[in-house]
């Protein structure tokens, strides 16, 4: 179980525990907590340091919209250029994997926090190159 499947277990179970007890009152999730979420579902679908990744908020309409900024690993052009197939193994280009984790992310925040996302904007600001084994 990754740890971004044990948080949203331990949420979900402290969620179910709240609804038994019978308590009112209200939950708010602070942006700095919503930040932390956006930046580890990132890391783990993009495969980017959490650190590396910077995530903003703004009202859309009554939603939220989520913009990330982070740099993405890349194979070193040396390999491409010997074997184009590792970009298929790696979800192809760098625009094609930012397409394929605009949803993905959406969905685990939306999953972890209970926020209803407008949509997640994606600012690839620079590469990492890999240069030996494989790009994840």
């Amino acid at each position: 179980m990754t740890e971004l499947a044990s948080r949203a277990e331990t949420v979900r179970n402290a969620v179910r525990a709240g609804r038994k007890s019978g308590f009112s009152g209200h939950n708010r999730i602070s942006t700095q907590a919503l930040t932390s979420v956006a930046q580890a579902a990132a890391a783990e679908v993009l495969r980017v340091p959490g650190d590396q990744i910077r995530a903003t908020w703004r009202d859309d309409a009554g939603l939220l919209a989520l913009s990330l900024m982070l740099p993405i690993e890349i194979p070193s052009l040396t390999r491409v250029a010997r074997d184009p197939s590792v970009l298929d193994n790696i979800g192809g280009s760098i625009w094609e994997r930012g397409l394929a984790a605009r949803e993905t992310i959406l969905d685990k925040i939306t999953h972890l926090t209970g926020s209803q996302l407008s949509r997640v904007d994606i600012r690839i600001t620079g590469v990492r190159v890999k240069e030996g084994g494989r790009v994840q």
